[in-house]
């Protein structure tokens, strides 16, 4: 474009990825896609932009470059009051300062062309040309101004957007990351508007945003203007989409969080940069439903990848869906510059035992880290100051212009806010541990209290009460010795699948259907299923659960397959053994509705539970809704590397009624490649392991009630707690015999239960007897590992 450098104004179709001087990152990148990506199915809306150019010459002509450069020389940008006191000053300046004539001219045609006469509603968005690089994201550093109307309003939009480059956050940003000031300029695009006012709006990433892993595109979406998701004003809708599972075609959706979505960003009664837009209550009934649909969200995804695979890199995208033709664009696309830069062969482990220590309050989480310290309650940007090196600052909301005071806090915590708004960008860039979207946190801390903020322990951020000691450990994974065993994982959080892909592992071999239940769904499933005859006051609670799902039992399968196929594509070339539902009466009768079903037994743990309540005529239908999710898993989604595990079998004519059952629900061993593994915790299942084998694929040891039933002891007593020991000769005895009947009918035999990842000595025994993979708690991987190989933790 080099014969358009002396250019003022260029029109966004005649730019591209390289012209980043010319009109900074994001207009390239608009122009880009225009370019290059709409015959791909990409939409983006046109449009012209300022070029660096007409900000130099602007600056220059008017005297304002030595003038500006004269204030910042000297500013110290960690002294918050002068900050602020300067960049107002700077922007005072630009704002009152009119545009040179030539410059207006050429705004003026460009806008005439674009908008043939009519009236037109326009997004005039900032570009800086040291933006969007692949080591410093510059999320939110500059303005963006929605529904402008008529050329008197877009110049003076124009020049906002000139000022902005002169915020706080962007002076402090820029001295923080080394760029000059003199060396950056501002480009001004002018981009017809979406009218996503009667739509929606959000932001999408091209691999998850706290783990890094890149098999996903993570959407939020809420309903009008975008500006509110991504200023964290309001709290999303998330979801998952795998891109494997996309390309396939196949139903790709893995998770959904319905967002509480309260307010919204419309267009307000002028088209002026001070009256442009209003903000609005949503409606609760479209509160209470998702505000993407399947086909919207697979729509999304497939430009998002798109989009991807055009840069080679992961991608940070705005998009808009306009209400009234239901047209999906995208508006912004940049380099994800946080995960994917990091080195994936080193681990960082923060690791923390809360004990019975109190949760304040909770939240979403973001990173994976854990800060402690005094919390610093700041209403607004005046009170800055509060926060000193090391303390926590909870607020109703950070936006980026907190930027030079958020670097100082051990941990942020707010009220509003989704994972994808500039604050959560630039919190991760910063490595600060942040929650967002509390609901009510500035009420709930006090000013000085102590805490503990802990974004280690899935998607749920916690605030514990008081200062807890947590550990980090940081790992090299790059070259783990090899071991005579596989080494798989035990893992029944789905919020932390896509962050354990990143341990060496063949595999889950123990996912706790359970976990998913009381996680994600927390309702019995009898109550799901005799919804009419519940009490108002049990059917009111469900009701909120389930909203944004079709039925009560639509949400308890759906909820399953969000559960099951997340697991399935964090480890996607990997066996993922779930265990059906092993609850105790006394543990789902803790489950919303459960205490109308559930029997009271003096001894759950040797009462209605596993095998027995999967064939029992009380209990047979809620088996079935599990069926039923994993078939859909398996069959329709395809992720046929989930396995099924049997949990307490007591008799080989109960093994067979299961697996009679399964095959009923269309779940037939063999078929499609399923495996049927049955949990070997029981004497009974040791003692006659080759008669039970006749009916499953092979064991996997659940050494925990093993140990309890061999050794006659309740492994819940405090009393006798000091004789549990899975290492027992007489556990030992057993374990053996389990082994060498696998063994000797050529069928799996793993281990899942406690035992090696307490006991890495044990771990070595199993590996000497032949087992054939050992499952451990991911925070034990490493350890025994190494422990194995005869080597020290790198």
């Amino acid at each position: 474009m080099a014969a358009q450098s002396t250019a003022l104004v260029i029109n966004l179709d005649q730019l591209g990825k390289d012209d980043i001087e010319m009109v900074g990152g994001k207009n390239a990148s608009l122009g880009e896609m225009i370019s290059h990506l709409s015959d791909l199915g990409v939409s983006v809306p046109g449009g012209f932009a300022t070029t660096s150019n007409a900000f130099n010459q602007f600056l220059t002509e008017t005297g304002l470059l030595d003038k500006i450069n004269s204030e910042l020389k000297s500013l110290d940008v960690n002294d918050v009051n002068k900050l602020a006191e300067t960049g107002k000053k700077i922007r005072t300046w630009i704002i009152e300062q009119e545009l040179p004539k030539d410059l207006e001219q050429a705004v003026r045609a460009s806008f005439e062309a674009m908008s043939d006469g009519k009236e037109i509603a326009v997004a005039v968005r900032s570009s800086a040309t040291a933006e969007d690089l692949p080591d410093a994201s510059f999320a939110g550093q500059q303005e963006t101004f929605l529904n402008i109307r008529g050329i008197d309003n877009v110049l003076i939009a124009i020049k906002e957007v000139f000022a902005s480059l002169y915020n706080d956050r962007a002076i402090s940003y820029r001295v923080h990351k080394g760029f000059e000031h003199e060396g950056v300029a501002l480009s001004a695009a002018v981009q017809r508007m979406v009218r996503s006012e009667t739509g929606a709006a959000g932001v999408m990433f091209t691999l998850d945003t706290e783990s890094g892993f890149d098999q996903v595109v993570f959407i939020t979406s809420s309903y009008g203007l975008g500006e509110m998701v991504v200023q964290g004003a309001v709290n999303p809708d998330e979801f998952y989409v795998s891109k494997q599972l996309l390309a396939n075609g196949k139903p790709a959706i893995i998770r959904r969080n319905l967002g509480s979505k309260h307010k919204k960003m419309i267009y307000g009664d002028e088209g002026s940069t001070t009256k442009s837009v209003k903000i609005i209550d949503v409606e609760k009934q479209d509160r209470m439903q998702f505000s993407l649909s399947t086909e919207e969200l697979n729509s999304l995804a497939k430009q998002a990848m798109t989009i991807e695979k055009h840069y080679g890199q992961a991608m940070d995208i705005e998009w808009a869906k306009d209400g009234d033709t239901n047209e999906i664009f995208i508006v912004q696309a940049r380099p994800e510059t946080v995960k994917s830069r990091q080195d994936s062969n080193v681990m960082e482990r923060y690791i923390i035992n809360t004990g019975d220590a109190k949760i304040l309050c909770e939240g979403r989480s973001i990173g994976q880290r854990i800060g402690a310290g005094k919390v610093r309650v700041v209403s607004n940007l005046n009170e800055m100051d509060k926060v000193q090196d090391g303390d926590v600052l909870v607020s109703d909301m950070t936006d980026p212009d907190w930027e030079p005071v958020m670097k100082r806090a051990s941990a942020i915590i707010t009220n509003r806010g989704g994972r994808t708004c500039h604050a959560a960008i630039i919190a991760r860039e910063l490595g600060v541990p942040a929650i967002v979207g509390c609901g009510n946190a500035t009420e709930l801390l006090v000013d000085g209290q102590d805490v503990t903020v802990s974004c280690a322990e899935g998607d749920t951020g916690f605030i514990y009460e008081g200062q807890i000691d947590f550990e980090v450990q940081t790992n090299s994974v790059e070259s783990m010795p090899e071991l005579a065993f596989k080494v798989m994982m035990n893992v029944g959080n789905p919020d932390r699948a896509f962050s354990f892909t990143q341990m060496p592992n063949e595999g889950i071999g123990l996912a706790r259907l359970e976990f998913i239940i009381n996680r994600m769904i927390g309702v019995h499933p009898k109550a799901l299923l005799n919804m009419n005859s519940l009490p108002r006051e049990i059917s009111q609670a469900i009701n909120e659960r389930i909203a944004g799902y079709a039925s009560p039992v639509d949400f308890y399968v759906d909820k399953l397959v969000e559960g099951i196929s997340t697991l399935a594509v964090a480890f996607m070339d990997q066996p993922v053994i779930v265990r059906m539902s092993d609850f105790k009466s006394n543990e789902y009768a803790n489950l919303l509705g459960g205490k109308l079903y559930e029997p009271s037994e003096e001894n759950p743990m040797l009462g209605f539970r596993g095998a027995s309540r999967y064939v029992s005529d009380n209990f047979r239908d809620c088996f079935e809704l599990e069926c039923k999710a994993l078939k859909r898993v398996r069959d329709e989604m395809g992720l046929t590397n989930v396995e099924i595990m049997i949990p307490f079998v007591r008799t080989v004519g109960e093994a067979k009624q299961v697996i009679e059952l399964l095959e009923k629900n269309g779940l037939k061993r063999g078929e499609n490649g399923l495996r049927i593994i049955m949990m070997c915790e029981l004497p009974t299942n040791c003692l006659l392991a080759e008669e039970f084998l006749e009916h499953f694929d092979g064991f996997s040891i659940g050494s925990n009630d093993l140990t309890q039933l061999t050794l006659g002891l309740d492994r819940d007593s405090g009393i006798v707690s000091h004789l549990f020991d899975e290492r027992d000769p007489a556990v030992k005895k057993l374990l053996s015999m389990a082994i060498d009947a696998c063994r000797k009918a050529g069928k799996y035999v793993g281990i899942c239960g406690q035992g090696p990842s307490d006991h890495p000595d044990l771990a070595m025994w199993l590996m000497e007897q032949g087992i054939s993979s050992v499952s451990l708690n991911p925070d034990s991987v490493l350890d025994t590992w190494f422990f194995l190989a005869g080597e020290e933790v790198k």
